[in-house]
């Protein structure tokens, strides 16, 4: 009876092992998405489509707890001539750039080079940095292939949840801070609760345009960023700014299911795209009429 107990017991544990190796593999943002989220607006919808590049993917390991470098980007770049802007990732906690592919190759398809990392502690900004060093190293050294291709001047920086954070500290308390040209928090961590963390930080500081979205389900709106927090947030932000919350959904699908809004903010702002700014800005920005939004705020001259 104990060896037929203790077999039971054994089975349970191997089960349980192979149930959360599962999980840890599992992609945090679906394949298809770009499918399957709704949206309430053209320009919403024509954003969270892929564009019309091809993508291809690179890496290179690192001595760092990080790991790897992760870069998704445009086929083209190869043998083209031309620089592309930049997105650099801060991860959320558990979410690491191999369980975004979906999403980066959709950036990519956009025409933008992604940057990530398998980061677990990205609050403090240091993988967005190293990204960054990584980034500028590469565009001077011949034998890269991204060699001359990075847009230096248009580098933006996103990151969900402990992300979120990881954004404010990239813009304000890294060494290339300064090379940011704007910025996307995605459900970031409220202050309170994050100095709980110790992961501080100062918004106050940021000196870039900001998007700031988050959920209304109840992990989100009552634990990680609730509306009061939020508003705080926003009202401590002294440069042209975009704050909403997408209705009925919680914290970990906020990563993707706002991703039409975030891929053009970025194709406003670093590529200058016209179409992509009346989301935001004109007589009547898409994303204060979507019904699939609440609490929109733009301050934006």
């Amino acid at each position: 009876m104990l060896k037929i107990i203790g077999i039971v017991v054994l089975v349970i544990i191997v089960l349980l092992i192979i149930l959360l190796i599962a999980l840890s593999l599992k992609p945090s943002v679906p394949e298809n998405y770009t499918n399957t989220v709704k949206t309430g607006g053209d320009i919403e919808t024509k954003y969270l489509k892929n564009g019309s590049y091809d993508v291809e993917y690179y890496e290179q390991s690192v001595m760092q707890n990080f790991k790897k470098y992760e870069i998704w980007y445009p086929s083209e770049m190869k043998t083209s001539d031309k620089k592309y802007p930049v997105i650099v990732v801060s991860n959320g906690t558990g979410v690491k750039a191999s369980k975004c592919q979906s999403m980066f190759e959709h950036f990519a398809s956009w025409g933008f080079i992604i940057i990530g990392t398998e980061e677990e502690y990205s609050w403090n900004g240091f993988s967005a940095d190293m990204c960054l060093n990584f980034l500028i190293r590469s565009n001077e050294n011949k034998e890269s292939i991204f060699y001359q291709k990075i847009d230096s001047d248009n580098i933006g920086s996103v990151g969900h949840s402990q992300g979120g954070v990881g954004v404010f500290n990239s813009l304000t308390e890294i060494k290339n801070k300064n090379m940011f040209k704007c910025a996307v928090s995605e459900s970031p961590t409220n202050v309170e609760l994050a100095n709980n963390l110790d992961w501080y930080y100062d918004i106050s500081k940021v000196n870039v345009p900001m998007f700031m979205v988050a959920g209304t389900g109840n992990f989100d709106a009552n634990t990680v960023i609730p509306i009061d927090k939020m508003n705080k947030l926003y009202d401590s932000l002294d440069v042209p700014k975009v704050m909403a919350r997408h209705s009925d959904t919680d914290h970990g699908d906020i990563l993707y299911s706002c991703d039409g809004y975030v891929t053009a903010w970025f194709m406003w702002q670093l590529k200058g795209d016209k179409e992509a700014a009346k989301a935001f800005i004109g007589n009547s920005p898409e994303l204060m009429n979507n019904s699939m939004y609440q609490d929109q705020k733009i301050n934006i001259e």
